[in-house]
This record gives structure tokens, C-alpha cells and sequence, in this order.
């Protein structure tokens, strides 16, 4: 117990430490790409608390949590039945593996010229950035299951659904939620790209635009808000991963107890 709270500490410590040695050494500074950290704290409160929390914030978040949960949804879905039916998946492997080898933000021009501007385009994006990695996960924790268990399933003869939603699915879901967890990363960096590559609103458009019109200040203050909120969508997505495997969890801390 002890030292989980030594662990938290730590880890609160390090980024106020940093924080920290960044405002004294900045308090100074008459470098107008490098403002001191004090005002960009200030921007920081008038842009993303105020001005431009709901025009742009909450349309980013809303643009992210839209598109991973399409996208890692369709990633399971289609991932099972293709670990179900070898020869479909024998037949679609290839085109996978070509299309989940293209860098994701590559992809931002090609869904412009389809679905033009907009939220629309953002959000296809980042599903695109999220369906492979999940999908990939989700084929691999399917056949990856041990094949007493689908002996068991055949025994108590198990309809498809239940084997689906009792056996399978929480057999290879610590495989899917690392795939999960990949694609959040993804799509978070496509997020952004597509904004400013393709959209005048978002964290990404204003930090971009703060950039072009040598707004040093706001530019920072965009590029700390992008980190703390990859950094709370983490911790959160994390919580969920913990309840929902709190079972895997516990075997995993029963096995090094042993």
C-alpha cells in the first residue's frame, strides 16, 4: 500500500517538477517564439476555457469519441466474423494488411476528395485510424482462444450468441482493449492532423492558426491543452479497461502472488 502511494506521488510530482522548472526559467524569456509560461497560462484560461471551449473543444472531443467508437466497434464486429469463417478470412487478409500498412493521416486527403469538409470528414478519419488496429486485435484474441474452451462450448451446446458473449468475447478481450488502446493513440494524432489539414475549427485548426499568424502564446497554449487532454483520455480509458477486466487483473495478481 505503501508503496502504490509512493508510486502516485511520483508520478503527480514529475509533471509539477517540470511545470515548474519551465515557468522559472521562461519567467524571463524575450524570445517571441519561447513566451514566458505565465502568459501562456493566461491564453490558456481565455482560449480553452472561455472563448473557444465549446466551438472547438468539445467539437474535437465529440469529433474523437464519434469516430473511435465507430471505428473500434466495426473493428470488432468484423474482426470476429472474419476469425469465425477462416476462408473469408483468408480472402480479406491481404487487402487488410495493405490498407492497414498506409500511415492513417495519408488517408486525410483521399477522404476529402470523397466526403469534402467538415465534421463528417473528421470523423470517417479517425474511424478509419481506429478500425485496424482493433480489428487486427480482434482476430487475433478470437483464434488465439484456447481450444478447450470451444470443446466446452460445443458440450454444453451453446448457441452462437452465447458463445459470442459468455465464452469468446471475454476470452480475447485483454487482446481487443490492447488494440483498443492502440487505436485511441491513433486516432487522437489524426484528430488533430485532419483539423488542420482540412477544417478551420478544432484544438488542431486554432493551434495551426496561432502558428500562421505568429501568435506564439496561443500556439503553446494549444499544444499543452492537445497533451492534457491525451493525457486524461488515457487515465480514463484505462479506468474503463481496469472494471471491465477486473477479472483478468486479479488472475494476473494471483499468478505473480503465486
Amino acid at each position: 500500500m505503501k508503496s502504490k502511494l509512493v508510486l502516485i506521488i511520483l508520478g503527480v510530482a514529475s509533471p509539477l517538477v517540470a511545470l515548474g522548472l519551465w515557468w522559472s526559467v521562461s519567467e524571463t524569456s524575450t524570445n517571441s517564439f519561447f513566451p514566458p509560461l505565465s502568459q501562456i497560462m493566461t491564453r490558456f484560461s481565455d482560449l480553452w476555457l472561455f472563448e473557444h471551449f465549446q466551438s472547438d473543444v468539445l467539437v474535437s472531443m465529440g469529433n474523437l469519441f464519434a469516430g473511435f467508437l465507430i471505428g473500434g466497434l466495426l473493428g470488432i464486429v468484423i474482426g470476429f466474423v472474419l476469425a469465425m469463417v477462416p476462408l473469408l478470412r483468408w480472402m480479406c487478409e491481404p487487402t487488410i494488411h495493405f490498407f492497414r500498412g498506409i500511415p492513417p493521416v495519408a488517408l486525410i486527403p483521399i477522404v476529402i476528395t470523397l466526403i469534402g469538409f467538415g465534421s463528417e470528414m473528421r470523423i470517417a478519419n479517425i474511424a478509419l485510424a481506429a478500425f485496424f488496429p482493433t480489428l487486427i486485435a480482434a482476430m487475433d484474441g478470437i483464434r488465439g482462444i484456447d481450444g478447450s474452451l470451444k470443446d466446452v462450448c460445443s458440450v454444453y451446446r451453446l448457441t452462437p450468441t452465447e458463445r459470442i458473449t459468455r465464452v469468446y468475447l471475454p476470452a480475447a478481450g485483454p487482446q481487443i482493449f490492447s488494440g483498443l488502446q492502440v487505436s485511441l493513440q491513433v486516432s487522437f494524432v489524426v484528430m488533430i492532423a485532419s483539423e488542420m489539414l482540412g477544417s478551420s475549427q478544432g484544438i488542431g485548426a486554432m493551434t495551426l492558426l496561432a502558428q500562421q499568424s505568429f501568435m506564439s502564446a496561443d500556439m503553446w497554449a494549444g499544444i499543452l491543452l492537445l497533451g492534457v487532454i491525451g493525457f486524461l483520455v488515457n487515465i480514463g480509458f484505462e479506468a474503463i479497461k481496469s472494471r471491465v477486466l477486473s477479472w483478468h487483473l486479479g488472475s494476473k495478481r494471483l499468478e505473480r502472488a503465486a
